[in-house]
């Protein structure tokens, strides 16, 4: 039993490579999800959920950092702050997307993503960041949950993970 523990404690080491692969495929896969309910099952993207797919990008472009830089602690405990950090912000959009669906967060939101001029994602790349709806649903994932309730969830496991990570990374070593 040690053994099985010892060797997947090396394997989500975040010096190790497989926990910053799972991270980069983690984001392209919720990428991927978020394509195909706009486009195949023609849910059509609010404000909220575009920014929650910046966060996202985001996420793997900080996943992919950390693999680079993984050799460093100083700069792997950066990347996973900043991991830490995006999944708190994806919580408080969470959140909020699920408080305007449910009515509990009574709040307006526009087509505008807030992004400033020089950074116009929404006309680069309008088939992934482009505002198509105001926000007020999700649809729903499985057994009755919504979308906006299972990346609630998501990105609290993912901030807890992350924070494991973090206390590994910041434990001295034992001699």
């Amino acid at each position: 039993m040690k053994i099985k523990m010892m060797k997947l404690s090396a394997i989500v080491l975040p010096s190790k490579q497989p926990v910053w692969l799972m991270f980069m495929l983690i984001s392209l896969i919720l990428e991927s999800v978020a394509l195909v309910y706009q486009y195949a099952f023609d849910y059509p993207p609010c404000v909220v959920c575009i920014h929650i797919r910046l966060l996202l990008a985001g996420f793997f472009i900080f996943a992919c950092l950390g693999l680079c830089l993984r050799s460093y602690i100083s700069l792997r405990f950066a990347s996973l702050l900043a991991l830490l950090g995006i999944c708190a912000v994806s919580i408080e959009r969470s959140w909020m997307l699920l408080g305007t669906e449910r009515g509990f967060i009574f709040a307006s939101c526009g087509f505008d993503l807030g992004l400033p001029a020089w950074l116009a994602l929404n006309e680069w790349l309008p088939f992934l960041f482009k505002v198509h709806t105001t926000c007020g649903y999700t649809p729903d994932v499985a057994f009755g949950f919504t979308m906006a309730e299972v990346l609630l969830v998501f990105f609290s496991a993912m901030a807890v993970f992350i924070l494991f990570l973090m206390l590994l990374v910041a434990k001295p070593a034992e001699s």
